[in-house]
């Protein structure tokens, strides 16, 4: 079978390794001149940086990727459990090293909040319990095929509905288990992991701390952009070609199928379609004569991210792989950014790669990759606010470090919703397609299929089940199964 992929995404490599391993002739089309998409890295000055993502969780679904296609992970891919998750620090001074293990972590919270390590326990119990019940459901499962709503499992989670805290929001839940102001904000945070506001988002997405505390947060040995590499390798061992710049212009569609796609002015025939691409693109921009699924495209987006990527010419012991510093008013922060706003006294999210990879940076320096989460684009005056918001953040990481930082920056270079929408086709600069700040929002999500067009399929971050590294590599797996199905 000859499968034509549009975008080398992680989604997109990870579709290509699983069908071309599986003997289908697949040639993959993108624009950019690397495979990886948003996982892409940044070199400047001796040092390196992931300009992507940067938190790995649920390796076992990169795992499974070589697992499929008859490899051992280990021969490809390596990585290591994180005893950190991250570093938390608030204005007053208050400092909490969330660890990995989930009683060393409510110690860790009894001890520097006051809060019962009983009641941290508690509320992981829940993440865990509802991922149990709903995470195989709705992660790894198409919400779009009428199996899927008949099997015993889902009828076992709907009897459930009552404790899954569909109809409250994630703040109210864990105002709820946990109480203390500044531990509810670290457990808001989470919302941030899909782009959502944690005051309006359903309390079911309490599950995302079960990835980390139960499950586990990784650094890939090289990088997060070691994980794009290691599956574009994967993907060319078995067979799968590769364009680089080289745009797809039109999906062509015939009586109701894809039949191939438009590259370079040709028409290039294929018996089935992957896009990776932004699903709004694909439409607007590849599938223009076709009907459009506006409720779709239309729905709320996630959120962007201004990042800087600073190489830093001293160490800090305090810091880890992963560090949050923390507004005063968290609840005012998500309410400019639904207005399309930044804080003037921002989270600030600081990552640094070269704590476990000292090559990441020159001797006694370090590499760091700090994100504010800003809006979408919307006709702001980015200029403005990046300079604005690069002031406010060197003044409150001074601050809370006790050290100049500014001073310390020997190179700099930055991301914003602009650029990411430039280099990535990411509507909007949103970094994970819509928003779920909804209990709609799973069911909104466009399936990984089409039900208008046969032989046309869809993976990546703003298709189901969502965005992030684990979701898009799940929505690669899912792709495959209706392909496989479709023969």
């Amino acid at each position: 079978m000859k499968i034509g992929i549009i975008g080398a995404g992680v989604a997109g490599l990870a579709a290509a390794a699983r069908l071309a391993a599986q003997g289908n002739e697949v040639d993959v089309y993108e624009s950019n001149a690397y495979p990886g998409g948003k996982m892409a890295e940044l070199r400047m000055h001796g040092y390196r940086f992931d300009a992507g993502p940067s938190l790995f969780t649920m390796p076992r679904y990169v795992d499974e990727i070589f697992e499929s296609a008859g490899e051992d992970p280990a021969a490809w891919f390596s990585y290591q459990r994180l005893p950190v998750v991250c570093n938390y620090f608030w204005e007053d001074g208050t400092r909490l090293s969330a660890h990995a293990d989930p009683g060393d972590f409510a110690r860790e919270a009894e001890n520097t909040l006051g809060v019962p390590a009983g009641k941290v326990l508690a509320a992981l119990a829940d993440s865990r319990k509802k991922y149990e019940l709903t995470g195989r459901i709705f992660l790894e499962k198409s919400l779009h095929l009428l199996r899927t709503w008949t099997s015993a499992k889902v009828a076992k989670a709907m009897l459930r509905i009552p404790g899954l805290d569909l109809f409250t929001t994630m703040n109210a839940v864990n105002e709820r288990h946990l109480g203390h102001p500044k531990l509810v904000q670290l457990f808001n945070r989470y919302a941030t992991y899909n782009g959502s506001n944690p005051y309006k988002t359903p309390g079911l997405l309490t599950i995302i701390p079960h990835f980390e505390h139960h499950i586990g947060a990784y650094y890939p040995q090289g990088g997060m952009y070691a994980i794009a590499q290691s599956l574009y390798r994967l993907a060319l061992s078995k067979g799968a070609r590769f364009h680089f710049e080289t745009p797809v212009t039109a999906i062509r569609v015939e009586n109701g199928k894809a039949i191939g796609l438009e590259v370079n002015g040709a028409d290039q025939p294929f018996d089935r379609i992957v896009s990776n691409m932004d699903v709004f693109f694909t439409y607007r921009r590849l599938l223009s004569d076709q009907p459009q699924p506006e409720r779709t495209l239309r729905q709320e987006k996630s959120t962007s991210a201004l990042i800087f990527y600073w190489g830093i010419k001293r160490s800090f012991p305090e810091l880890t792989m992963h560090n949050i510093f923390f507004s005063d008013n968290y609840r005012e922060e998500f309410d400019l950014l639904n207005k399309g706003q930044v804080s003037d006294d921002p989270t600030i999210y600081v990552n640094l790669t070269s704590k476990h990879s000292p090559e990441d940076a020159p001797p006694g320096s370090e590499n760091w990759f700090v994100l504010v989460n800003v809006p979408y684009h919307s006709g702001q005056d980015w200029d403005q606010i990046i300079a604005r918001t690069r002031t406010n953040v060197l003044q409150k990481l001074s601050r809370m470090l006790q050290t100049d930082i500014e001073a310390l920056i020997e190179c700099e270079d930055r991301l914003d919703p602009r650029t990411i929408e430039s280099r990535t086709s990411s509507h909007l600069g949103a970094l994970y397609g819509t928003s779920s700040n909804n209990r709609m929002a799973a069911f909104l999500r466009h399936p990984n299929f089409s039900s208008r067009i046969k032989n046309l399929y869809f993976c990546g971050g703003s298709v189901h089940p969502g965005g992030g590294i684990p979701l898009c590599l799940m929505s690669a797996k899912l792709v495959h199964e209706r392909i496989q199905e479709s023969n």
